[in-house]
């Protein structure tokens, strides 16, 4: 932080510090007073009143005084807004495109979030819900796209630290999971198979342990990638795992359907650490129909996945 200070000064830090701040309150919204800006972020009040002042002075926002009612938003320019901020793109992560499903999706969100502030979109491939949720948590990505399923645990887990700012339906993660078996002619989990799971995917595993409640079975740790390989080789008997890998495949295993009226585990939603201030940004870009609709043509192999 001090080699940070020593290049930019305190007030250009400030002016970020505010900036940041800002980005998370639309038009009409009511913003902090100066003495809740100095609180939370640490700052001389000169300091803040100067950075506001220059934000106000480059037309990156107008703010409105209403007395006793506090101080309001009534224009940003958002681009204007963003390079004080310092945000030069937006960082994302999401599970490797294995699928039609996934590359629909992949292809929705890079289509949909293409703006108007000259602010490139990155979308980086990760294998594991658990692995692409702590690189948001890093503050290496600024948004991860998991299931409503690992989203609800790991809000769960870090009520303070994580939320989900969007979702986009039951079916857009996964049309579903199904157990997987080696043998064709056996349709349920027996006491003493060996049985495939991934702990890095929140789904996975616990959707594994779940049909397996009750048997006396012996859990082998496996990357979900190589899951399928293993059960056709006989080195597990049985698994957990996303129908939509195995139908593109053409792979043919002996499945069963999992039975449960919880479609949390087949809906895409995406997450962004609650301290981040982008998340009102990613609202604004993220066009929901513009992204299902491009996820169903890819589906419907009517246009080419790009992503």
């Amino acid at each position: 932080m001090m080699y940070y200070e020593d290049l930019m000064g305190k007030n250009a830090i400030a002016t970020v510090k505010v900036s940041r701040e800002l980005l998370k309150y639309s038009v009409g919204e009511r913003i902090p007073t100066v003495s809740e800006f100095v609180e939370s972020l640490g700052l001389a009040r000169g300091t803040v009143q100067n950075a506001i002042k220059t934000l106000i002075n480059h037309e990156a926002v107008r703010i409105e005084s209403k007395g006793h009612l506090g101080s309001y938003i009534v224009k940003k320019n958002m681009r204007m807004l963003l390079k004080f901020a310092g945000v030069r793109m937006l960082l994302g992560t999401m599970p490797l495109p294995y699928s039609k499903r996934y590359e629909g999706l992949a292809s929705g969100l890079i289509a949909s979030m293409e703006n108007n502030y000259d602010l490139p979109i990155n979308l980086a491939y990760m294998r594991g819900s658990v692995n692409r949720i702590s690189m948001v948590l890093q503050k290496r990505y600024d948004f991860a796209v998991v299931s409503r399923y690992a989203a609800n645990y790991f809000c769960e887990k870090y009520p303070d630290k994580i939320e989900i700012v969007l979702g986009f339906g039951p079916g857009s993660y996964l049309s579903s999971h199904v157990i997987m078996f080696h043998n064709p002619n056996v349709n349920e989990i027996q006491d003493g198979m060996k049985v495939g799971t991934d702990s890095t995917s929140i789904d996975q595993k616990e959707l594994t342990q779940s049909v397996c409640r009750g048997k006396k079975v012996e859990f082998i740790e496996i990357e979900y990638s190589r899951i399928i390989e293993r059960i056709i080789s006989g080195d597990i008997d049985a698994t957990v795992m996303n129908i939509d890998e195995a139908n593109d495949k053409h792979v043919k295993i002996h499945t069963q359907p999992i039975q449960s009226g919880n479609l949390d585990n087949t809906e895409a939603v995406l997450v962004v650490a609650k301290e981040n201030e982008i998340s009102s940004l990613i609202k604004e870009l993220v066009d929901v129909e513009t992204v299902l609709n491009i996820q169903r043509l890819v589906l419907e192999e009517k246009i080419t996945p790009s992503y």
